[in-house]
């Protein structure tokens, strides 16, 4: 088959199966969102916000579109706009990995690096996120441009719950017994979450949060600086739906450290690290007692470890 363009290279990832890491008792699955175009999961909330954009009227042909990121949502906008013909600036807080500005600008986008307010380089906080987001919304003033504003674009939970939870119900070939994501926006936890629980009421559905930093739990934050970059930034997210969360499962950085080392030289997966986050969440369930010694729990695998 031959596709348009790279838009339609975005979604159907594959299925992969976690089994020299994880030997059981149950068995962790995950999305393979490391081969998306943009090289993360976040290509598929920026081609449905864009394209939802372009068709009702508040993204013009040729308009240009600016949104805050930490890196992966930028990517994925700056793939979508270069395909279809629009002008990409992003504003990232500079404690950020350089390496995804450089793709970033590889894409044809504009990178705007906002200093840090309090965080540490590879360390971003809720208040870095704030200041890229201020400056975001500066530009998109200043040059006429369309605003993603992904932590408040439904249009991101609605490209989880119509592609990606339903092709993970297809690969598995029917509903899985827990569903594990670590939290920036909440779109993919939610759509996918929605999408499971709507197959089987009974599917645990299990945040990652950085031990610390776990507002979904409900603790205060004490560690706003964690080593999990593009989630986790110390509040719940604007369209958070409590009622999909069954339970927080947290993480330290050693642990995410232990689990990304593992993925890359156990399974031959160079993931990014809320990967590794996630893959440690899911053996953590597993492990808990809380599901059958035959479960099967799904994760992503957010992003490459080439953004690091």
């Amino acid at each position: 088959m031959i596709r348009a363009s790279a838009v339609d290279l975005i979604g159907r990832t594959p299925l992969v199966a976690l089994d020299r890491i994880h030997r059981g008792p149950g068995r962790v699955v995950a999305k393979a969102e490391f081969l998306q175009p943009g090289g993360s999961v976040k290509d598929r909330a920026a081609r449905a916000i864009i394209l939802a954009a372009r068709k009702d009227g508040r993204l013009s042909p040729g308009a240009p579109v600016v949104e805050m990121t930490s890196g992966n949502m930028g990517a994925g906008l700056a793939v979508v706009c270069a395909a279809l013909g629009h002008p990409f600036i992003a504003s990232m807080s500079a404690g950020n990995s350089p390496a995804r500005a450089r793709m970033m600008e590889g894409l044809g986008a504009r990178v705007v690096l906002v200093p840090q307010v309090d965080g540490l380089p590879g360390r971003v906080t809720g208040a870095d996120i704030a200041a890229a987001a201020e400056v975001a919304r500066r530009i998109a003033h200043e040059e006429g441009a369309f605003f993603v504003d992904q932590f408040n674009a439904a249009e991101g939970i609605t490209a989880h719950a119509s592609t990606t939870g339903p092709e993970i119900l297809e690969q598995v070939g029917g509903p899985v017994d827990g569903w594990v994501a670590a939290v920036g926006t909440g779109c993919t936890f939610m759509g996918v979450a929605r999408a499971l629980k709507a197959a089987n009421p009974l599917t645990l559905c299990a945040a990652v949060e950085p031990e610390g930093s776990r507002p979904l739990a409900g603790e205060p934050v004490v560690k706003p600086g964690h080593i999990i970059q593009g989630t986790s930034y110390g509040a719940v997210p604007p369209h958070w739906d409590a009622s999909l969360m069954d339970l927080s499962i947290p993480v330290t950085d050693d642990e995410v450290r232990d689990w990304h080392r593992r993925l890359a030289v156990e399974e031959g997966l160079y993931v990014g690290l809320s990967a590794a986050a996630n893959v440690c969440a899911a053996a953590k369930l597993l492990e808990s007692g809380r599901l059958a010694e035959d479960a099967t729990v799904a994760t992503v695998l957010c992003d490459t470890g080439l953004k690091y």
